[in-house]
Protein backbone atom coordinates (compact mmCIF):
# COMPACT_ATOMS: atom_id res chain seq x y z
CA UNK A 1 0.00 0.00 0.00
CA UNK A 2 1.20 2.95 -1.04
CA UNK A 3 0.90 6.37 0.47
CA UNK A 4 2.06 10.04 -0.60
CA UNK A 5 2.31 12.88 1.25
CA UNK A 6 2.89 16.48 -0.38
CA UNK A 7 4.98 17.70 2.45
CA UNK A 8 6.73 15.26 4.54
CA UNK A 9 8.66 17.32 7.82
CA UNK A 10 5.36 18.81 8.36
CA UNK A 11 2.54 18.88 10.87
CA UNK A 12 -0.15 18.88 8.12
CA UNK A 13 -0.50 15.31 7.43
CA UNK A 14 1.18 13.48 10.30
CA UNK A 15 -1.47 11.16 11.48
CA UNK A 16 -1.04 9.14 8.10
CA UNK A 17 2.94 9.13 8.50
CA UNK A 18 2.86 7.93 11.68
CA UNK A 19 0.37 5.23 11.50
CA UNK A 20 3.32 3.71 9.07
CA UNK A 21 6.17 4.69 11.29
CA UNK A 22 4.25 3.68 14.80
CA UNK A 23 2.95 0.11 13.50
CA UNK A 24 -1.07 0.92 13.45
CA UNK A 25 -1.12 0.38 9.38
CA UNK A 26 0.52 -3.11 10.27
CA UNK A 27 -1.61 -3.80 12.74
CA UNK A 28 -4.27 -3.79 10.10
CA UNK A 29 -2.78 -6.33 7.93
CA UNK A 30 -1.34 -3.66 5.77
CA UNK A 31 1.99 -3.58 4.42
CA UNK A 32 2.31 0.24 3.66
CA UNK A 33 5.06 2.18 1.98
CA UNK A 34 5.40 5.85 2.19
CA UNK A 35 6.26 8.22 -0.91
CA UNK A 36 7.14 11.93 -0.70
CA UNK A 37 5.43 13.57 -4.14
CA UNK A 38 5.16 17.93 -4.43
CA UNK A 39 3.55 19.37 -4.71
CA UNK A 40 -0.60 18.81 -3.77
CA UNK A 41 -1.85 18.62 -7.45
CA UNK A 42 1.29 15.79 -8.65
CA UNK A 43 0.63 14.07 -5.93
CA UNK A 44 -3.89 13.82 -6.32
CA UNK A 45 -2.58 12.52 -10.33
CA UNK A 46 -0.33 10.03 -9.14
CA UNK A 47 -3.28 8.58 -6.95
CA UNK A 48 -5.60 9.07 -10.21
CA UNK A 49 -3.05 7.25 -12.28
CA UNK A 50 -2.89 4.24 -9.96
CA UNK A 51 1.11 4.95 -9.01
CA UNK A 52 0.25 5.94 -5.06
CA UNK A 53 -3.51 4.10 -3.58
CA UNK A 54 -4.03 7.07 -1.09
CA UNK A 55 -2.93 10.51 -0.39
CA UNK A 56 -2.56 12.57 2.61
CA UNK A 57 -3.31 15.85 1.40
CA UNK A 58 -6.00 18.96 1.48
CA UNK A 59 -9.49 17.16 0.85
CA UNK A 60 -10.09 19.73 -1.67
CA UNK A 61 -7.03 19.04 -3.82
CA UNK A 62 -8.84 15.41 -4.91
CA UNK A 63 -10.80 17.99 -7.60
CA UNK A 64 -7.00 18.88 -9.33
CA UNK A 65 -7.21 15.23 -10.32
CA UNK A 66 -10.87 13.84 -10.10
CA UNK A 67 -13.11 16.70 -11.43
CA UNK A 68 -16.76 16.84 -9.67
CA UNK A 69 -15.34 14.22 -7.35
CA UNK A 70 -15.76 11.91 -10.13
CA UNK A 71 -13.66 8.51 -9.21
CA UNK A 72 -12.29 9.92 -5.77
CA UNK A 73 -12.99 9.67 -2.51
CA UNK A 74 -12.29 10.84 1.20
CA UNK A 75 -12.13 8.02 3.28
CA UNK A 76 -11.13 9.87 6.64
CA UNK A 77 -10.39 13.32 8.14
CA UNK A 78 -6.58 13.37 9.59
CA UNK A 79 -7.75 16.88 11.39
CA UNK A 80 -10.64 19.19 11.02
CA UNK A 81 -10.36 22.53 9.48
CA UNK A 82 -8.00 24.54 7.28
CA UNK A 83 -4.70 24.20 8.93
CA UNK A 84 -2.18 26.81 7.39
CA UNK A 85 -1.01 29.46 8.83
CA UNK A 86 0.50 33.21 7.79
CA UNK A 87 3.99 33.94 8.75
CA UNK A 88 5.59 36.82 7.77
CA UNK A 89 8.91 38.32 8.26
CA UNK A 90 8.73 39.87 12.18
CA UNK A 91 10.43 43.32 11.14
CA UNK A 92 7.16 43.92 9.97
CA UNK A 93 4.44 46.64 11.40
CA UNK A 94 1.80 43.73 10.78
CA UNK A 95 -0.42 42.29 13.00
CA UNK A 96 -2.23 39.36 13.95
CA UNK A 97 -5.21 38.67 12.19
CA UNK A 98 -4.58 41.36 10.07
CA UNK A 99 -5.05 40.34 6.56
CA UNK A 100 -4.69 43.71 5.27
CA UNK A 101 -1.21 43.83 6.70
CA UNK A 102 -0.50 41.87 3.34
CA UNK A 103 -0.59 44.49 1.04
CA UNK A 104 3.13 45.01 -0.51
CA UNK A 105 4.24 41.96 0.52
CA UNK A 106 5.95 38.93 -1.21
CA UNK A 107 4.17 36.07 -0.06
CA UNK A 108 5.57 32.39 -0.81
CA UNK A 109 2.57 29.87 -1.22
CA UNK A 110 2.60 26.05 -2.98
CA UNK A 111 0.18 25.32 -5.71
CA UNK A 112 -2.79 23.91 -3.82
CA UNK A 113 -2.47 26.03 -0.29
CA UNK A 114 -1.56 29.48 -2.98
CA UNK A 115 -5.87 28.80 -4.06
CA UNK A 116 -6.92 29.13 -0.28
CA UNK A 117 -4.61 32.23 0.58
CA UNK A 118 -6.06 33.49 -2.95
CA UNK A 119 -9.55 33.29 -1.88
CA UNK A 120 -9.18 34.49 1.73
CA UNK A 121 -7.53 37.59 0.43
CA UNK A 122 -10.15 37.57 -2.04
CA UNK A 123 -13.19 37.69 0.78
CA UNK A 124 -10.97 40.26 2.54
CA UNK A 125 -11.33 42.62 -0.65
CA UNK A 126 -7.94 42.70 -1.65
CA UNK A 127 -6.98 42.58 -5.14
CA UNK A 128 -3.42 40.92 -5.29
CA UNK A 129 -1.93 42.81 -8.37
CA UNK A 130 -3.87 46.14 -7.38
CA UNK A 131 -2.52 45.94 -4.27
CA UNK A 132 0.60 45.17 -4.82
CA UNK A 133 0.74 41.27 -3.07
CA UNK A 134 3.30 38.80 -4.80
CA UNK A 135 1.75 35.61 -4.57
CA UNK A 136 3.32 32.80 -5.65
CA UNK A 137 6.44 30.05 -5.76
CA UNK A 138 8.86 30.47 -2.80
CA UNK A 139 12.25 29.99 -4.71
CA UNK A 140 13.69 26.85 -4.78
CA UNK A 141 10.76 24.82 -3.26
CA UNK A 142 10.56 22.73 -6.55
CA UNK A 143 12.76 20.41 -6.06
CA UNK A 144 11.70 16.74 -5.60
CA UNK A 145 12.88 16.85 -2.10
CA UNK A 146 11.88 19.66 -0.95
CA UNK A 147 9.57 19.89 2.13
CA UNK A 148 8.06 23.35 1.26
CA UNK A 149 7.38 25.27 5.24
CA UNK A 150 10.67 23.99 6.60
CA UNK A 151 12.63 25.67 3.03
CA UNK A 152 10.33 28.28 3.01
CA UNK A 153 11.10 29.36 6.46
CA UNK A 154 15.18 29.41 5.42
CA UNK A 155 13.91 31.67 2.60
CA UNK A 156 12.37 34.09 4.66
CA UNK A 157 15.06 33.89 7.27
CA UNK A 158 17.26 34.95 4.07
CA UNK A 159 14.85 37.95 2.88
CA UNK A 160 14.22 36.62 -0.29
CA UNK A 161 10.53 36.34 0.80
CA UNK A 162 8.23 39.03 3.11
CA UNK A 163 6.36 36.24 3.72
CA UNK A 164 4.73 32.34 3.71
CA UNK A 165 1.33 30.68 3.62
CA UNK A 166 1.91 26.91 4.66
CA UNK A 167 2.04 24.18 7.69
CA UNK A 168 2.65 24.61 10.96
CA UNK A 169 6.32 23.29 11.31
CA UNK A 170 7.70 25.81 8.95
CA UNK A 171 6.00 28.37 10.64
CA UNK A 172 7.42 27.39 13.86
CA UNK A 173 10.67 26.79 12.30
CA UNK A 174 10.59 30.86 11.71
CA UNK A 175 9.36 32.13 14.92
CA UNK A 176 11.72 29.74 16.68
CA UNK A 177 14.54 31.37 14.13
CA UNK A 178 13.46 34.89 14.99
CA UNK A 179 12.64 35.46 11.57
CA UNK A 180 9.03 35.47 11.53
CA UNK A 181 5.97 35.66 13.39
CA UNK A 182 2.69 34.62 13.18
CA UNK A 183 -0.41 36.70 11.43
CA UNK A 184 -3.15 34.15 10.52
CA UNK A 185 -3.97 30.96 12.08
CA UNK A 186 -7.77 30.71 11.11
CA UNK A 187 -8.60 27.50 13.22
CA UNK A 188 -7.23 29.15 16.01
CA UNK A 189 -9.01 32.54 15.82
CA UNK A 190 -5.96 34.64 14.64
CA UNK A 191 -7.95 35.82 11.20
CA UNK A 192 -11.07 35.11 9.35
CA UNK A 193 -13.72 32.51 10.67
CA UNK A 194 -14.82 31.81 7.18
CA UNK A 195 -11.40 30.30 6.20
CA UNK A 196 -12.02 27.31 8.31
CA UNK A 197 -14.00 25.65 6.33
CA UNK A 198 -12.16 25.99 2.86
CA UNK A 199 -10.78 22.33 3.31
CA UNK A 200 -9.06 19.81 5.98
CA UNK A 201 -6.65 17.24 5.89
CA UNK A 202 -7.44 13.85 4.27
CA UNK A 203 -7.07 10.53 3.49
CA UNK A 204 -7.70 10.32 -0.19
CA UNK A 205 -8.27 6.82 -2.40
CA UNK A 206 -9.97 6.61 -5.55
CA UNK A 207 -13.11 4.90 -6.43
CA UNK A 208 -11.32 2.08 -8.13
CA UNK A 209 -9.14 1.23 -5.12
CA UNK A 210 -12.15 0.54 -2.93
CA UNK A 211 -13.61 -1.75 -5.69
CA UNK A 212 -10.86 -3.31 -5.81
CA UNK A 213 -9.98 -3.85 -2.26
CA UNK A 214 -12.36 -2.36 0.66
CA UNK A 215 -10.66 -4.41 3.11
CA UNK A 216 -7.43 -2.59 2.79
CA UNK A 217 -9.33 0.66 2.84
CA UNK A 218 -11.21 -0.34 6.01
CA UNK A 219 -8.19 -1.04 7.56
CA UNK A 220 -6.22 2.16 6.90
CA UNK A 221 -9.53 4.08 8.08
CA UNK A 222 -9.37 1.99 11.20
CA UNK A 223 -5.11 2.27 11.42
CA UNK A 224 -5.91 6.50 10.82
CA UNK A 225 -8.50 6.08 13.78
CA UNK A 226 -6.29 4.39 16.28
CA UNK A 227 -3.46 6.60 15.57
CA UNK A 228 -4.95 9.65 15.91
CA UNK A 229 -5.92 8.45 19.38
CA UNK A 230 -2.59 7.64 20.15
CA UNK A 231 -1.27 11.06 19.91
CA UNK A 232 -4.05 12.41 21.39
CA UNK A 233 -3.36 10.50 24.57
CA UNK A 234 0.54 10.76 24.31
CA UNK A 235 1.79 13.43 21.76
CA UNK A 236 5.17 12.54 22.80
CA UNK A 237 5.08 9.43 20.14
CA UNK A 238 5.30 12.15 17.72
CA UNK A 239 8.86 12.42 18.68
CA UNK A 240 9.84 8.96 17.91
CA UNK A 241 8.54 9.39 14.24
CA UNK A 242 10.51 12.71 13.90
CA UNK A 243 13.71 11.12 15.02
CA UNK A 244 13.06 8.44 11.78
CA UNK A 245 12.07 10.92 9.04
CA UNK A 246 12.59 14.99 9.84
CA UNK A 247 16.24 16.68 10.32
CA UNK A 248 17.39 16.77 13.95
CA UNK A 249 15.52 20.18 14.64
CA UNK A 250 12.32 19.62 13.59
CA UNK A 251 12.31 15.96 14.80
CA UNK A 252 12.47 17.91 18.78
CA UNK A 253 9.66 20.61 17.60
CA UNK A 254 6.91 17.61 16.03
CA UNK A 255 5.92 16.96 19.38
CA UNK A 256 5.00 19.81 20.51
CA UNK A 257 2.65 20.82 17.60
CA UNK A 258 1.23 17.27 17.68
CA UNK A 259 -0.05 18.44 21.28
CA UNK A 260 -1.11 21.26 19.59
CA UNK A 261 -3.49 19.71 16.53
CA UNK A 262 -4.31 17.24 18.89
CA UNK A 263 -8.41 18.77 19.22
CA UNK A 264 -8.54 18.39 15.34
CA UNK A 265 -7.89 15.14 15.51
CA UNK A 266 -11.53 13.60 14.24
CA UNK A 267 -11.55 11.45 11.68
CA UNK A 268 -14.98 12.10 10.85
CA UNK A 269 -15.78 14.43 7.59
CA UNK A 270 -19.33 15.84 8.54
CA UNK A 271 -21.95 16.92 5.53
CA UNK A 272 -21.05 20.78 6.91
CA UNK A 273 -18.18 20.37 6.31
CA UNK A 274 -18.07 18.82 2.55
CA UNK A 275 -20.36 21.56 1.92
CA UNK A 276 -18.88 24.26 3.12
CA UNK A 277 -15.60 22.82 1.22
CA UNK A 278 -17.43 22.22 -2.05
CA UNK A 279 -18.17 26.45 -1.90
CA UNK A 280 -14.65 27.40 -1.63
CA UNK A 281 -13.98 24.83 -4.55
CA UNK A 282 -17.12 26.57 -6.40
CA UNK A 283 -15.71 29.98 -5.50
CA UNK A 284 -12.24 29.38 -6.80
CA UNK A 285 -13.29 27.49 -10.00
CA UNK A 286 -12.30 23.95 -9.16
CA UNK A 287 -16.39 22.55 -8.99
CA UNK A 288 -18.84 23.68 -11.26
CA UNK A 289 -21.58 23.09 -8.86
CA UNK A 290 -23.37 21.59 -5.92
CA UNK A 291 -22.23 17.77 -5.45
CA UNK A 292 -23.78 15.05 -2.97
CA UNK A 293 -22.09 14.17 0.50
CA UNK A 294 -21.66 10.54 -1.00
CA UNK A 295 -20.06 11.20 -4.20
CA UNK A 296 -17.43 13.15 -2.17
CA UNK A 297 -16.97 10.64 0.65
CA UNK A 298 -16.47 7.25 1.01
CA UNK A 299 -19.52 6.52 3.34
CA UNK A 300 -19.49 2.58 3.66
CA UNK A 301 -16.24 3.35 5.96
CA UNK A 302 -18.35 5.92 8.22
CA UNK A 303 -18.85 3.88 11.26
CA UNK A 304 -15.20 3.07 11.51
CA UNK A 305 -14.55 6.87 12.40
CA UNK A 306 -16.15 6.13 15.76
CA UNK A 307 -14.63 2.72 16.56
Amino acid sequence: MRIAVPDLISNSYFPAVAAIELGYFKAEGLDAELRHVFPIPRAMAALRDGEVDFVAGPAHAALTAFPEWQGGKLVAALAQQTFWLLVVRSDLDVEPGDVQGVKGLRIGAAPGPELAFRHLLSEAGIDPMGDGVELGPVPGADGADVSFGVHAAGVLERGEIDGFWANAMGCEVAVRSGAGKVILDVRRGIGPASATGYTFAALVTSDANVDKDPGAVAGAVRGIVNVQNALREEPSRATEVGRRLFPAAEAEIIAALIERDAPFYDPSIAEDAVESMNRFAQATGLLSGPVAYDQVVATQFRDLWSQ
